[in-house]
């Protein structure tokens, strides 16, 4: 049986990669948000405890905060975004992807 390596939770995606969980702007929240014009993202680093904080974003319908769906340390941030904001506007939400983290407990990420 095929372990399911991809996950969804408050309008974020998780996806394991063997090593580290990458998390990403699901396609429903780019839908519900429109054109997303700022983020503010945890830095790399950062500890974050499942439910605090890890992005603040600001767009053409809102301005919304998303939760950290994992308890764990930010190892990177998407650095394209600094470059262009558009990133989290992609038709392809694999390359909206906000951060990576590390020291995760894979039973959490089982239970999303």
């Amino acid at each position: 049986m095929e372990k399911k390596c991809l996950r969804k939770k408050d309008n974020l995606w998780v996806l394991f990669n063997g090593k580290e969980y990458c998390v990403g702007l699901t396609k429903e929240a780019q839908e519900e948000l429109g054109a997303v014009t700022f983020a503010s993202i945890q830095k790399a680093g950062t500890a974050l405890k499942q439910g605090e904080i890890l992005v603040e974003l600001e767009a053409e319908k809102a301005v919304s905060e998303f939760p950290s769906p994992l308890t764990g340390v930010i190892s990177s941030v998407n650095e394209k975004i600094d470059q262009s904001i558009d990133t989290l506007n992609d038709e392809d939400e694999m390359n909206a992807w906000l951060v990576s983290f590390k020291e995760v407990d894979p039973s959490q990420f089982e239970a999303l």
